[in-house]
């Protein structure tokens, strides 16, 4: 039976790879960047602006600063919040390494708090075992796209008196609570990548209520320079003042007249990626190998990705065979993620294997298939059949 597999030589479901996450880009994105193009400005200019405030009130927060990357903001809101040498950084294994990356960037240790096993986002009671005398922020991550516990975090935060900055580049859209993410923590994080909700080829986004975090943002992205060129033309002044050590973490006009363009398009991508996700959904109801997260009631999941868990003690294959099988079907499936501590600079650091148990079980488990809102019906279709082929395949009978 194993022959029919395409990875043994049998007819694959289709033909090209389909990928687990791309953008979408219409005429009317092309349209938008080439108006700015021949505008007068291609950066720091009114497209920014406009970009800033459209995404301000699509999360209901009072400040939005865009960056040139996600982890160009990640950087930005741990060093908003006054993180430095010695200080600690509490975030979750199960993230990208930029995380975790923005505490090293600030010259603080990150302290990797475990998962819930059936969300994948950080554990509260984990964070809260970690808290110490030198924490200084609590970064948790809305993994896949639906929010982590920010209730509970942001009480452990307020007795402890440290920020919550959450990592929400999966979940822009999403809700807890009937409230968007974006407004809720002490700073929000967006990515704009090209697999992310929307795209600015490359981008990020830093959204808070604070009016004082969001000037030390604006100049932290500005080299620490509080004006920029266009301000100071429009006053016909020279002079400006560099008050931190800030980097160069502008986006320019172009892109941002991309993304701009791209929000207006936002909530009928995301209902076309909830309806994916449902859609999955039910079909593994009938594949007992193969367990979906779980959404909790409070939330409304972004779907940036749709992780599965394999139950390999009903399988006669590892995952790794699993990824090979269907990506020999023409699956794109990819794995979300090693945890952070795993990869060789952290051990080079000190961590070791073990830190995070649920999160390393999880990791050994999973992985991610194809969830984007330019996909077809068909599209979905070959998913939940190859997944249901391959695991059909490698079944313990």
């Amino acid at each position: 039976m194993r022959e029919g597999l395409a990875i043994n030589g049998g007819a694959p479901v289709r033909t090209n790879l389909l990928p687990y996450g791309h953008q979408v880009i219409d005429d009317v994105d092309i349209h938008a960047v080439i108006k700015v193009l021949r505008g007068e400005w291609l950066t720091t200019g009114p497209t920014v602006e406009a970009y800033e405030r459209a995404f301000a009130d699509y999360v209901s927060a009072q400040h939005a600063i865009a960056f040139s990357s996600g982890t160009a903001a990640l950087h930005a809101a741990v060093s908003a919040a006054g993180v430095g040498a010695g200080d600690e950084v509490i975030t979750t294994p199960m993230t990208f390494a930029a995380t975790a990356n923005a505490a090293l960037y600030c010259g603080a240790r990150p302290v990797f708090a475990d998962v819930q096993g059936d969300t994948g986002n950080i554990d509260p009671d984990a964070v809260e075992s970690c808290m110490t005398s030198k924490t200084r922020a609590i970064l948790p991550v809305d993994y896949a796209g639906q929010p982590a516990d920010l209730d509970a975090l942001a009480a452990i935060a307020e007795r402890h008196g440290v920020p919550v900055i959450e990592d929400a580049a999966h979940a822009l859209g999403a809700k807890r609570r009937r409230q968007r993410v974006g407004a809720i923590s002490t700073m929000t994080i967006f990515s704009t990548h090209p697999v992310k909700h929307i795209t600015t080829g490359e981008g990020g986004m830093v959204t808070t209520n604070d009016t004082g975090l969001a000037q030390r943002l604006r100049a932290f992205r500005n080299h620490g320079i509080t004006t920029d060129a266009r301000t100071r033309g429009e006053r016909g002044d020279w002079f400006y003042e560099m008050v931190l050590l800030g980097y160069n973490y502008r986006i320019p006009d172009i892109l941002c007249a991309l993304g701009l363009s791209q929000l207006a398009k936002l909530d009928r991508w995301l209902a076309r990626r909830r309806d994916i996700a449902e859609w999955y959904t039910m079909a593994f109801q009938e594949v007992p190998e193969v367990r979906p997260l779980t959404i909790r009631p409070e939330c409304e999941s972004a779907w940036h990705l749709y992780p599965i868990l394999l139950d390999t003690d009903r399988l006669a294959a590892d995952r790794a065979t699993v990824f090979k099988a269907l990506r020999a079907e023409g699956i794109g499936v990819n794995v979300h993620y090693i945890p952070v501590y795993w990869h060789p600079y952290y051990r080079d650091l000190g961590y070791s294997r073990g830190l995070c148990p649920v999160a390393e079980r999880m990791y050994e488990q999973l992985l991610t298939l194809p969830l984007w809102a330019g996909m077809t019906d068909a599209d979905a279709a070959d998913v939940i059949a190859a997944v249901r082929k391959v695991v059909g395949v490698y079944r313990r009978t």
